[in-house]
């Protein structure tokens, strides 16, 4: 019988050297992730060992892989049974920031930037799969109004409905990435949202009209303009904002900090912004969508075959490594450019393609006769169909070898085919068929179909790769 949460916790806390070794924990849909004081105290091989651990991923936190809803109800209890904080919120112990900052220089400076780019996203996950969905509702009720499959007001109101709480998020995503960026940078939080809001306001086409940075003919080439430089902008800006808040306050006596810093902080932040930080992560954006847009939704099919097959393949070793949340900036600079993700489908395929070769498996399993790698594949597969990967990862695939890579070679093909028909989605979030409702409404059935191609491909190609005995003896 499979062991409670609370136990498994127990377990965890122990294995990573006690609570005293812990300096914060969060969570991402399947993977409780800990800061730790000390990596040395960790007993790795007992906790990879330990009943209900998919897999450990050692990075400037300590990522835990449990399964999806598991790694919330475990991050939860950390806070609750043991008093661990947050991740993200303010401590005044000098020595866990000291700790933290050695724990840092370990890691490489990619692995740390990618860290701290999904520690900003990762607590909007949620939000964003919530409010793509219900867009993508709205999108396809609007579409069958349009071929007037269904019509009156019911229909308008849920429509207009749906709109509202799509929109009610992505429309201030800024915002919202403001306040994360200054809880990981040490901001005030709510000054890491003005950020984000001085991004999207009004006035800043008139600052760009006032100062001739605004091309009234073609908006979006304007050199200052609403939204200019994106996420990226926003992220820098509160970088930026969390320097010189520190700075001045430190210079400004206590009775005044409350007034003063703010005030300051905000108003030297925001010519920085506007004048440097926008134009040029404007530039940056623009760059990173041209360059995009050669090897994604190219005019040429051969291009988009091989890009899409390739992008598809590779996927799967980025979420090994953990790498994966670092490509939430371009999918939000995508669908801040495009009106939409075209990345995220084709990557989605991925996850698809671990589905047909755990079938596969479990299939030779039943004949060899391996009934305790077929009951983790029967618990695994289920996630895996709804989007959850890193179960299928850590529990079949990757300990068998070769099955990792056949999954990977099958997913390109779903991957080359969505790429092809040009899917694109409103949001991002789980990979499997749970997303359909995330892409827009006329590409629904080519992305379901991108699914199938997967599932198949990856079937077929462990079946042909990988012997019974390889099965036999896991």
């Amino acid at each position: 019988m499979a062991k409670g949460n609370e136990q498994l916790i127990n377990e965890i806390v122990e294995l990573v050297g006690g609570v005293a070794n812990i300096n914060a924990a969060t969570n991402c849909m399947t993977r409780l992730r800990i800061r730790l004081k000390d990596d040395d105290k960790v007993n790795f091989e007992s906790l990879k060992a330990t009943e209900g651990v998919m897999g450990v991923v050692k990075a400037e936190t300590l990522q835990i892989v449990v399964g999806p809803g598991k790694a919330k109800k475990l991050a939860d209890l950390l806070v609750e049974n043991f008093a661990v904080k947050q991740d993200g919120q303010a401590t005044n112990d000098w020595q866990d920031n000291k700790d933290a900052i050695k724990g840092k220089q370990k890691q490489s400076k990619l692995k740390s930037a990618l860290e701290t780019i999904s520690g900003i996203f990762i607590p909007m996950i949620p939000a964003i799969i919530a409010a793509g969905i219900f867009n993508g509702f709205s999108s396809l009720i609007g579409t069958l109004q349009g071929e007037a499959v269904i019509d009156g007001q019911f229909w308008e109101t849920l429509r207009l409905l749906f709109s509202l709480i799509g929109t009610g998020f992505l429309g201030y995503f800024a915002i919202y990435t403001g306040i994360n960026s200054a809880k990981r940078f040490g901001a005030t939080e709510a000054l890491g949202g003005m950020v984000g809001a001085m991004s999207i306001a009004a006035p800043l086409v008139d600052i760009s009209q006032l100062f001739g940075l605004y091309d009234a003919e073609q908006p979006l080439n304007s050199i200052l303009t609403t939204g200019k430089g994106g996420i990226i902008g926003v992220i820098l800006g509160v970088f930026i904002l969390a320097k010189i808040e520190k700075t001045v306050r430190k210079r400004i006596p206590d009775v005044l900090d409350l007034i003063v810093t703010p005030v300051i902080t905000l108003l030297v932040t925001a010519l920085l912004f506007v004048f440097i930080v926008m134009p040029l992560s404007g530039i940056l954006s623009d760059w990173l969508v041209s360059g995009l847009s050669v090897i994604i939704g190219s005019e040429y099919a051969v291009v988009n075959v091989i890009s899409g097959y390739i992008l598809a393949a590779v996927f799967l070793p980025m979420v090994l490594l953990g790498l994966h949340h670092g490509l939430i900036p371009i999918y939000a600079i995508q669908l801040e450019a495009l009106g939409g993700v075209s990345l995220f489908p084709v990557l989605a395929m991925a996850g698809a393609g671990q589905v047909g070769a755990a079938i596969s498996i479990y299939l030779m399993c039943r004949k060899v006769g391996n009934d305790r790698l077929k009951q983790v594949i029967a618990g695994a597969l289920p996630a895996g169909i709804l989007g959850i990967g890193e179960p299928l990862i850590y529990g079949v695939t990757l300990p068998l070898g070769k099955p990792f890579i056949t999954a990977g070679l099958g997913a390109g093909f779903g991957g080359a085919y969505v790429m092809l028909t040009n899917v694109m989605a409103n949001a991002w979030g789980p990979s499997g068929l749970v997303a359909v409702p995330l892409m827009h409404a006329d590409k629904m059935i080519h992305f379901v179909i991108g699914v199938f191609i997967s599932y198949i491909a990856g079937f077929i190609i462990t079946h042909l790769f990988i012997k019974r005995d390889d099965i036999a003896n896991a």
